[in-house]
């Protein structure tokens, strides 16, 4: 049971599509540098076992001491875990492949699905002061993943401008579907965010129409355009934001925080 004499805590949100390559991590990074660059606190969990968020914010592998790994299967104490990033107003719990093994580690815990859940509501999370939490997931529908949707108030899902890009969605949805069952009746579809843009391409613009046919309001209205610039700036560890400020990739995702926001201050949230 919740204690109602604790404040309200950060809201936490699962950026999370099963099919690789959509641009989810860049996503988490890039959207957490907004949000920050706004004058929110962010905290970003890595939950993929590449550690893809941890080394485009910058973290060496050998800094990482501790990982959500040990969040979430060794009780370590979230001081520990959570490293602040050379980058204001964010700061992380990075990952290692080590968090490859977490599904058949976990698959013996009673509280498998709600470990993320636990830990990120324990009360020593108000002394961190964090707006927002942005859960990195793996690319699949796996326990991981399950722990991010449970934990979270909702989901973001970045969906490539691709043929196909709507297939599989529906897979996702169900998932949705069967967490609000099995423990998180709240969770709602934070939105579908469109990746990888093209306007000039016939296809960009038809994903885009028949994205909007089938969800509605729930796709932003923010577009995230193919640019070199967002390519390029994992390769030098920093956000797009960062590397290249008034790239086009910067200014579409200062745009998407900024419209996640207000989508929020809408609703209540």
């Amino acid at each position: 049971m919740s204690d109602p004499t604790r404040p309200p805590g950060p809201k936490i949100i699962s950026i999370t599509n099963q099919k690789g390559g959509v641009g989810k991590t860049t996503t988490a990074v890039n959207l957490a540098a907004g949000l920050a660059e706004m004058g929110f606190s962010v905290l970003v969990i890595d939950l993929d076992p590449q550690g893809n968020a941890s080394t485009g914010f910058g973290i060496e592998t050998d800094d990482r001491t501790f990982t959500t790994y040990d969040l979430l299967l060794d009780d370590v104490a979230l001081e520990d875990v959570i490293v602040k990033t050379r980058f204001r107003n964010i700061s992380i719990v990075p990952a290692t492949v080590d968090l490859s093994s977490a599904d058949i580690d976990l698959i013996s815990n009673e509280k498998r699905s709600f470990l993320l859940h636990d830990a990120l509501r324990q009360p020593k999370m108000d002394q961190f002061n964090f707006d927002y939490v942005l859960i990195d997931c793996p690319p699949s529908l796996n326990l991981l993943t399950v722990n991010a949707m449970i934990a979270s108030h909702s989901v973001l899902v970045p969906l490539q401008s691709e043929f196909f890009a709507l297939e599989g969605l529906s897979q996702l949805m169900l998932t949705i579907r069967e967490v609000r069952q099995a423990g998180n009746p709240d969770l709602r579809i934070e939105g579908v965010v469109l990746t990888m843009y093209d306007a000039r391409n016939n296809l960009s613009l038809q994903v885009e129409q028949d994205a909007r046919d089938n969800l509605g309001d729930v796709v932003f209205k923010t577009l995230i355009p193919r640019n070199v610039r967002v390519s390029e700036s994992p390769s030098f560890a920093m956000p797009v934001l960062n590397y290249d400020t008034a790239s086009k990739g910067a200014m579409a995702y200062r745009q998407l925080a900024q419209e996640l926001v207000a989508n929020n201050t809408k609703v209540g949230v």
